[in-house]
C-alpha cells in the first residue's frame, strides 16, 4: 500500500491547527464542553486566514442510496483537513476508527483528533493520514 504524502498546503494547515489548539488550551484549559472548543477553534482558524466550516454534513452512500442524515464533521478546514474534537478523560480507539471512516467517506487524506481534556495540549493532538 502506497503511503500518502502531504502537500505543502496540508502541512501548513496542520501546523496552524496545532498552534491554534495550543493557544486555546493555554487560555481555557481543560474541562469545558466539546462545543466550546469547537467554536473557539473555528474562530482561531478563521482569524488565521483559513476557510473553516463547522458541523459539515457528510452523506452516507449505501447500497446505491444517498442518506443525507449521515454524519457530521466537527470542522472541515480549507476543504482538505478534518478535525474531530473531543473533551474526554481518555481517547477511545473507536475515535480513531471514526476519523478514519470520515476520511475514507469524504475522500480526504488528513485529519486531526484533538482532545482538549488533557493537562498538556501536545498530548491531546493526533494527526491521522489515510
Amino acid at each position: 500500500m502506497e503511503r500518502y504524502s502531504l502537500s505543502a498546503q496540508e502541512e501548513r494547515i496542520g501546523a496552524t491547527i496545532v498552534d491554534a489548539a495550543v493557544a486555546i488550551h493555554k487560555v481555557l484549559g481543560a474541562g469545558l464542553l466539546e462545543s466550546i472548543y469547537e467554536v473557539c477553534l473555528h474562530h482561531e482558524l478563521t482569524k488565521r486566514g483559513l476557510v473553516c466550516r463547522r458541523q459539515v454534513s457528510l452523506p452516507i452512500v449505501y447500497d446505491g442510496i444517498v442518506f443525507e442524515q449521515g454524519l457530521r464533521l466537527d470542522l472541515l478546514i480549507e476543504e482538505l483537513v478534518i478535525c474531530e474534537l473531543k473533551a474526554t478523560d481518555g481517547v477511545n480507539p473507536v475515535y480513531f476508527a471514526q476519523l478514519l471512516s470520515y476520511l475514507k467517506l469524504s475522500k480526504k487524506h488528513v485529519g486531526f483528533l484533538i482532545n482538549f481534556n488533557v493537562p498538556l495540549m501536545k498530548s491531546g493532538i493526533r494527526r491521522v493520514i489515510a
